[in-house]
């Protein structure tokens, strides 16, 4: 077995150091979700944990670690007797992406439960992880369906199996511990609530610190297990310090001044729910055991705070995390001034006096502040460039239309994206088998039951009706005595579901002269930005293309992080010249690409143009033939009308006709008519 880095030997990390810690001595503060980016010790943290935690005491044999003191009465491999146990150390289980739902909470012998009724249960992943570690490396790229199964296993303390009137139950209870990348990805709201705390890590800018951590690991990795042993005292330490702190919890009091001010501090911030205030509230508790204090002082309250709300007052996922800390010490200094005027005791009315923050407590370094900036551009470039060779007479030129800027145009500074606006559906036709998700019509493991078919591997989803109707006819051929059906393995059915996918959502978008105009990108951009927040509402993967002056280029590639597509739509330029050829075959080879990666997730082509093409040699011909590839492969498309002005040339409406998609209007966008395009994009019968 691998020697584990040191988790003392971490630099610096301090709150996520504390996060693992707090939880390490309180489980009950409901885990923690660790989000940054790449190359920031996140896994490494996790990982060495596990050393740190105490040893537990099992009932032999026991597949569900039953603590021989209390056995789990339910315990399937139950009843125990109370005595004495044998001692392991504390486990660290790891939850895979691809992980299946079996694989997870266990799975039924069901040819054996129908057969000879007995529960001949496999446990899953859970029973693993009881009185242990439960870890998910990206955790936004698990399923939704396994990110509920296993919150509501961690709320609950168990895990319960049913399968068609087969009911098993076992005791589950750890530390939960999620990992990510926001650039992969969001959770959505609803799961990162269910998450008791969460920290946000990234690599240090201090060069003195960096070379620590180089020189750190590269000692580890020339020899582990010397380096593992010159950190021994500390891990040690470190080690008694959490069994005394797990001892010390249940004697801390949790004063009325201090629960004043935690719900003033939840009410100010508008979280929804009860469940911020019950977390923060265990988790000062912890602090305050982690300190070795028996009561609860102002800065655990604040380090709480700091710990359990940012993941809780995002509304949107276009909002930025974190917390105002300033906005946080004054609705804490007012709770305070409340206790104080109603005569509540206050243990440590002076806050800070009230003892130093544990290993990594109070950093001022933390979360980021609300709110990003601006981020226009400050160095007043704008139409810089010399004169575009649109020729006089080439075809779709940029002289018509009301708010076109003037022939020539050089690039232009962004601009803000208007107000985004609610979207209806729109989705891909026919019957796919992709990624669970909320778009489009599939074949999945959950949804509303359509069928049975024979299982092609294991069994997972029992259509009962279909079984027995098969195992029917041949009972007397089988020897039937008793009441019992003789089911074969032959006779076992799987039921088909039919549910929603996630698809590819591919946005090509026109930033050329013709787009430049400041009221109409602004328009565009809010568009696009409500397409964006309805992908993500709908767990879709999104990318963005898009062409002006010479070229095309991706802006970015296919990801399930909206957020940054709504960065790289902000910052977007206009001006120059249509190459609406280009943008459509760059298009084409990014799909080509996504379609060798993920054959079974269906894209949708969106592409937001006014339909005008220059540059090069008869450029509309170009985009016509560029369209008909994509309309060749069964691409389902639509495309957003954004030409204006009194003279209106129809050439978006010609480009659908060659994607063999729909056309529809920016106004047209916002308006019920949207049903009629999803209409019309099935009546082409064709699939990506």
């Amino acid at each position: 077995m691998s020697t584990p880095y040191p988790f003392t030997a971490i630099v610096g990390q301090d709150d996520l150091r504390l996060g693992l810690l707090l939880n390490a001595v309180s489980p009950a503060v409901g885990g923690v979700l660790v989000r940054g980016e790449k190359g920031t010790a996140k896994s490494t943290a996790v990982r060495a944990l596990a050393a740190l935690m105490p040893e537990v005491d099992v009932v032999a044999g026991c597949r569900f670690s039953c603590a021989p003191g209390a056995p789990d009465p339910a315990c399937p491999d139950g009843p125990h007797e109370a005595g004495t146990g044998v001692s392991r150390p504390a486990r660290t289980v790891e939850l895979p992406v691809g992980a299946s739902e079996d694989r997870l909470v266990g799975a039924l012998d069901i040819e054996r439960a129908l057969s000879e009724g007995v529960k001949a249960f496999e446990p899953g992943l859970l029973a693993d992880a009881h009185r242990g570690i439960l870890y998910v490396d990206e955790v936004n790229l698990l399923h939704d369906h396994l990110v509920d199964l296993l919150l509501d296993a961690a709320a609950m303390g168990a895990s319960y199996v049913e399968r068609e009137g087969v009911s098993v139950r076992h005791a589950a209870r750890f530390l939960l511990v999620g990992t990510m990348n926001p650039e992969e990805g969001e959770l959505r709201p609803q799961l990162l609530d269910r998450f008791g705390l969460t920290v946000e890590v990234a690599a240090s800018r201090e060069t003195d610190l960096r070379v620590e951590v180089v020189r750190r690991r590269l000692a580890y990795d020339d020899d582990p297990a010397g380096f593992a042993a010159r950190w021994a005292d500390e891990e040690a330490a470190l080690r008694e310090r959490i069994v005394a702190a797990r001892a010390l919890l249940p004697r801390v009091v949790l004063g009325d001044g201090v629960l004043r001010q935690i719900a003033a501090t939840c009410a100010a911030f508008e979280v929804d729910g009860m469940r911020a205030d019950i977390v923060m509230a265990r988790t000062a508790t912890a602090l305050a055991a982690w300190a070795g204090r028996e009561e609860v002082v102002a800065d655990d309250v604040r380090q709480a705070a700091l710990l359990a709300l940012p993941h809780r007052r995002r509304r949107n996922p276009f909002d930025a995390p974190g917390l105002d800390e300033d906005k946080l010490d004054e609705a804490l200094d007012e709770a305070a001034d409340t206790a104080d005027g109603e005569g509540d005791d206050d243990p440590d009315p002076d806050g800070p006096g009230g003892g130093v923050p544990p290993q990594g407590g109070g950093p001022d370094d933390g979360p980021a502040t609300d709110g990003p900036d601006d981020g226009g551009p400050d160095d007043g470039g704008t139409d810089t460039g010399g004169p575009e060779d649109n020729g006089p007479g080439a075809p779709g030129r940029e002289e018509t239309g009301g708010d076109t800027p003037a022939p020539g145009g050089g690039e232009q500074q962004p601009v803000r994206a208007g107000e985004p606006f609610r979207t209806k559906m729109l989705s891909v036709p026919g019957l796919g088998e992709g990624a669970a998700g909320r778009r489009s019509r599939a074949r999945t493991e959950h949804g509303r039951t359509t069928g049975s078919r024979r299982p092609e591997g294991a069994l997972t989803k029992l259509h009962l009706a279909a079984t027995v109707q098969a195992a029917a006819p041949h009972q007397r051929a089988r020897g039937r005595s008793g009441r019992g059906l003789v089911v074969r393995r032959d006779d076992l059915r799987q039921a088909t579901r039919e549910g929603r996918e996630g698809n590819l959502v591919l946005f090509v978008v026109d930033a050329s002269g013709s787009m430049a105009a400041r009221q109409r990108m602004s328009a565009v951009k809010g568009a696009v930005m409500s397409l964006l927040l309805d992908a993500y509402q709908r767990r879709d993967k999104v990318g963005l293309v898009t062409f002006r002056g010479r070229d095309a280029e991706v802006a970015l590639p296919p990801t399930s992080s909206v957020d940054a597509a709504a960065a790289r739509l902000e910052t977007l330029p206009t001006g120059g010249r249509t190459p609406l050829a280009a943008g459509l075959l760059k298009a084409h080879d990014v799909l080509r690409v996504e379609r060798l990666r993920d054959p079974s997730r269906r894209a949708l082509l969106v592409v937001v143009t006014d339909g005008r093409a220059t540059g090069g040699v008869d450029p509309v011909a170009l985009a016509a033939r560029a369209g008909r590839l994509h309309a060749s492969e069964g691409t389902a498309s639509v495309v957003v009308d954004c030409e204006s002005g009194f003279v209106r040339l129809g050439l978006a409406a010609q480009l659908a006709r060659d994607l063999g998609g729909s056309a529809v209007t920016l106004d047209e966008l916002r308006a019920d008519s949207i049903a009629g395009l999803v209409k019309d994009i099935t009546a082409t019968g064709r699939a990506a």
